[in-house]
């Protein structure tokens, strides 16, 4: 495997160049299609091209089907029923994400303010489960506390795939609004499932998820603070629902809930409102942002309060910065953890 990493490396190369070279072209038919949006963190109100996920999608695929080919015709040699049985669950894993781009489309198109219905999103998004559900992707056998290991059987793939693809793909969602934020985020939490994947042999399953760490990073460029297009619904819902993959493809389930914990925060803050206070924050004349109500109902709200006690302004790439520290203080934790055990 060692000589084949300077060709694996050519898939990650494929999905950062296709993404650098692609967005600035996308930028400009966005404004001259009229796809933009709001940036509602600007005094001065700017339209910012919009579903910039579309090339985010289109980069990571293309980057993932060259490392299958690589699979196919370098790795493989002689094995090659081996090599197609394992890359079978990456293709369950493209198709699961091209059904999430679809409904994010969808959801887009509609706008956000007269998108799908919140009841609508987790039951619409439980088809994506279906192509990993139909070639029994991941691992039947499950620890549980008190308990020990018990196989599971089929309620793996009839229940616990859709509700964790469902489920994260919705989840993800709602942490977001702000430049970088979503991408920053991916890219954490999909480095640290790719670390994990390849110590405990499942290098295709990170090399799946590098290659869209390594298009997040170059979108990262164009959506950093302050922001020259957005990812929308079209990038959150299969970025969340890549997560939920790679943990099932690469059994770190466990892992995967812990490095999810800031949205099932941002869950249950948002449960608080019932779903119907909004994650942006009040622009002050000086562009500084303070919090929108007087309590808090995201995880955005709560990072705004924290620095507040320590800064005078506070920006929108604090915010940002803020929640990514939340992040790495849980992949550290989890490193610790795991090299304890």
């Amino acid at each position: 495997m060692v000589l084949s990493y300077p060709v694996i490396i050519t898939s990650f190369l494929i999905s950062f160049a296709l993404v650098l070279i692609a967005m600035p072209l996308w930028i400009k038919r966005a404004h001259r299609a009229g796809l933009t949006g709001k940036d509602m963190h600007k005094a001065d109100g700017r339209q910012v091209a919009n579903l910039g996920g579309l090339v985010v999608i289109f980069g990571f695929l293309f980057g993932t089907l060259a490392y299958i080919a690589i699979d196919t015709f370098v790795i493989a040699h002689t094995n090659i029923q081996t090599y197609v049985q394992r890359d079978l669950g990456i293709m369950a894993g493209l198709v699961a994400m091209l059904i999430l781009t679809i409904l994010g489309l969808a959801d887009d198109i509609l706008g956000w303010k007269l998108g799908l219905r919140q009841w609508q999103k987790p039951i619409l998004a439980l088809l994506a489960a279906v192509p990993l559900a139909v070639v029994n992707a991941g691992q039947t056998t499950m620890a549980l506390p008190l308990i020990g290991r018990i196989d599971i059987g089929i309620i793996f793939p009839l229940v616990v795939i859709p509700f964790a693809v469902s489920g994260a793909a919705n989840g993800f969602n709602m942490l977001g609004g702000y430049n970088g934020l979503e991408a920053g985020m991916g890219i954490l939490i999909l480095s640290a499932l790719a670390y994990f994947t390849w110590i405990n042999q499942y290098s295709h399953i990170a090399v799946m998820a590098l290659c869209m760490v390594f298009a997040l990073l170059a979108f990262y460029i164009f959506n950093r603070c302050p922001a020259k297009v957005f990812p929308g619904n079209v990038l959150s819902y299969p970025l969340g629902g890549l997560i939920a993959i790679v943990a099932i493809l690469g059994n770190m389930e466990r892992i995967a809930v812990v490095l999810f914990l800031p949205f099932f925060a941002e869950f249950v803050l948002k449960l608080r409102g019932g779903f119907r206070k909004e994650s942006f924050a009040k622009i002050r004349y000086d562009g500084s942002l303070d919090a929108p109500y007087p309590k808090i109902y995201g995880l955005e709200h709560l990072a705004i309060r924290i620095l507040q006690q320590f800064k005078r302004r506070v920006f929108e790439w604090d915010v940002t910065h803020l929640i990514f520290a939340f992040e790495i203080l849980l992949i550290v934790f989890v490193l610790v953890i795991y090299r304890a055990l």
